[in-house]
């Protein structure tokens, strides 16, 4: 569903300066956001979105926040996490999924020296204190994450070096702000801000996604970095405080309404208690994010009153967000598909409040494109991006990477 909440517009502001707001929600949000943008970029007339003023991403939103910074457009994004038959850089599921064998390594080498500290301190003063006070210090072995995020790293890091990207904040034609928590004091910290701009984009993404207990702390000069959606689920506040007057929001989890669904005959059960640990803790989490949210939301009516945000997310009866299996390529198609689709049908439902929302910067709503029910996500990702360009800019890359080779291999013996 799609719901602003709308205001004049502020004559201080330059018209037309658009942003964009993506949170957070891991494979599965990030899955669903790149559906919804492709349904808004080709719904929207006078204005890309690759062509915004101000990007702000958070978490899973943080990789298309970037990606669309740099240029690249969400049907070319679609190829890169989705199409199992994009070239060299395309991306699986599977690179989330990494050991973090050097945390585990790291932390297991401590043992011998913290049991043997806590030995100590249990001979020292049996009588003060008891074995599990003593031995509580071995909590520090325990890793911090499961999975390492280096490998991410470094192919976001090839993926934005290519000629017309850039990692680098300070270059980027645009304005772009990923958003983490510091570790340390529990404050958040907006990458690409002043003060913050010489991080590259790569390391500034894989901090704000280092999700706790999954992921391992991102030290940055100095400082270890979690997941940027610990404080807030949107961080807006950064675009609308960097003078934007009109403001895409894009929040993929919602909870599951069970009922609704059952009811619409989409679901067969209405207790989610039935599916176990993973589906409570999944409506736990997907609850909290967006309750604080809406509180956000409101504040942002209170606080930028000039302001047009407009928030888009899935409905909450919608049974393939809450169920879809990401590490099936078929399923993250269909779950893509399914988000194009819901978006198209909410933006035109919701078009006579959209409108004029629009309208008060510049841009239209293409209705016609809305109203074409035979249109398909594939299908406008193929005309966007055809696979015989994807074919020469795959090869051009090779070549490419093949001179590259060459040179450093002749400087190396020169």
């Amino acid at each position: 569903m799609s719901t602003p909440a709308r205001g004049l517009r502020d004559e201080g502001n330059r018209p037309g300066k658009v942003g964009l707001a993506l949170a957070g929600g891991g494979p599965l949000g990030g899955i669903y956001e790149l559906g919804a943008l492709a349904a808004l970029d080709e719904a929207l007339a006078g204005r890309r979105l690759i062509d915004l003023d101000v990007y702000v991403g958070v978490s899973s939103g943080a990789y298309v926040a970037a990606g669309l910074a740099n240029g690249i457009s969400p049907a070319a994004m679609y190829r890169f996490f989705i199409d199992s038959d994009a070239g060299p850089e395309a991306i699986t599921p599977e690179i989330f999924l990494r050991p973090a064998l050097a945390e585990f390594v790291r932390r297991a080498v401590s043992v011998p020296k913290l049991l043997a500290a806590s030995l100590l301190d249990f001979i020292r003063a049996p009588g003060q204190r008891n074995l599990m006070e003593s031995f509580a210090v071995l909590a520090r072995a325990i890793p911090t994450g499961v999975f390492d995020n280096g490998a991410i790293e470094r192919y976001l890091e090839r993926l934005f070096s290519a000629p017309g990207r850039s990692n680098d904040f300070r270059r980027l034609q645009r304005r772009l702000f990923l958003v983490a928590t510091d570790l340390d004091s529990g404050e958040s910290v907006a990458f690409g801000a002043p003060g913050h701009d010489h991080v590259p984009i790569a390391r500034a993404i894989q901090a704000s996604a280092a999700l706790p207990g999954l992921f391992t702390p991102v030290e940055i000069d100095g400082r270890h970095y979690v997941d940027g959606a610990l404080k807030k689920t949107l961080h807006a506040s950064v675009a609308l405080d960097a003078g934007v007057g009109l403001l895409l929001c894009v929040n993929p989890l919602v909870p599951f309404d069970a009922q609704r669904a059952a009811a619409q005959g989409t679901l067969s059960v209405t207790q989610l208690n039935e599916g176990g640990l993973p589906l409570v803790l999944s409506q736990t989490f997907r609850a909290i994010i967006h309750s604080r949210m809406q509180v956000g939301m409101e504040k942002y009516a209170r606080q930028y009153p000039h302001a047009d945000v407009l928030l888009f997310e899935p409905n909450r009866d919608d049974s393939a967000m809450f169920f879809r299996n990401i590490f099936s390529y078929a399923q993250r198609a269909q779950l893509c598909e399914d988000a194009y689709q819901k978006t198209r049908a909410n933006v035109l439902a919701r078009r006579h409040v959209l409108t004029p929302a629009f309208a008060r910067h510049g841009i239209a709503l293409r209705e016609e494109v809305l109203r074409d029910r035979d249109r398909t996500l594939a299908r406008a990702v193929d005309e966007a991006c055809p696979r015989s360009q994807r074919a020469s800019v795959h090869s051009a890359a090779r070549s490419l990477e093949g001179t590259l080779a060459q040179l450093e291999r002749w400087v190396a013996a020169h």
